[in-house]
């Protein structure tokens, strides 16, 4: 049964969303609010979190996991970045953009690309996402909630406890955060591909 955490929007409670990084950190599998869409999330390094988040989505091992990233330093850890994809990364974050980059010797080789090793990664623009990112100090693997054989994923807190509360151990919510999930950006061949067109404005990078 899922831990239901109920966080204000603009003004998250320290108290909820340490309680939150504590349940992370001990292996927890979290519904998480983002600018763009919920998400799943679990530790870095958590085995039983990418198998759960794989069943939960049918996901194959060709999937892109992102890490989600407090800020540009903490994202420079683990992606590989040349100059000009810095600058373009740069100015785009925070914002509803997932980019993918070659990984560095940081990332698992479980959450790698199996043969591109490559890894998405995103600084999100949402106050209680950055709190929790903040409080837990490294970036949470994450997925789009967004389950089989449906076309939009969830955006209401209530109904992803409801549906969910026998494979998440907690959910926190803060209020509708929309169904766009955001602009995929593939930069591993040098170019920008554009991959998938989502929330964040596709354009500059064409």
């Amino acid at each position: 049964m899922a831990k239901y955490f109920d966080v204000h929007p603009d003004n998250p409670q320290p108290r909820s969303i340490a309680q939150v990084a504590d349940s992370v950190r001990s292996g927890a599998l979290i519904a998480y609010p983002t600018d763009s869409c919920y998400a799943l999330g679990c530790r870095l390094g958590s085995r039983d979190g990418i198998d759960r988040i794989r069943s939960i989505r049918h996901l194959d091992n060709r999937h892109h996991f992102t890490l989600v990233c407090q800020d540009f330093a903490q994202l420079g850890q683990f992606v590989q970045i040349d100059n000009d994809v810095f600058r373009a990364i740069k100015a785009s974050t925070p914002g509803s953009y997932t980019f993918i980059l070659p990984a560095t010797r940081e990332v698992p080789r479980m959450l790698q690309h199996p043969k591109k090793k490559t890894v998405g990664v995103r600084i999100p623009d949402h106050v209680v996402t950055q709190a929790l990112l903040a409080e837990l100090g490294e970036p949470l693997l994450s997925s789009t909630l967004l389950l089989p054989d449906e076309e939009e994923p969830m955006t209401q807190g209530w109904e992803i406890k409801d549906r969910l509360d026998h494979v998440l151990d907690a959910v926190v919510d803060s209020g509708d955060c929309g169904t766009e999930p955001t602009t995929v950006v593939d930069f591993s061949d040098g170019g920008a591909e554009i991959v998938r067109r989502g929330a964040g404005d596709a354009s500059r990078f064409e």
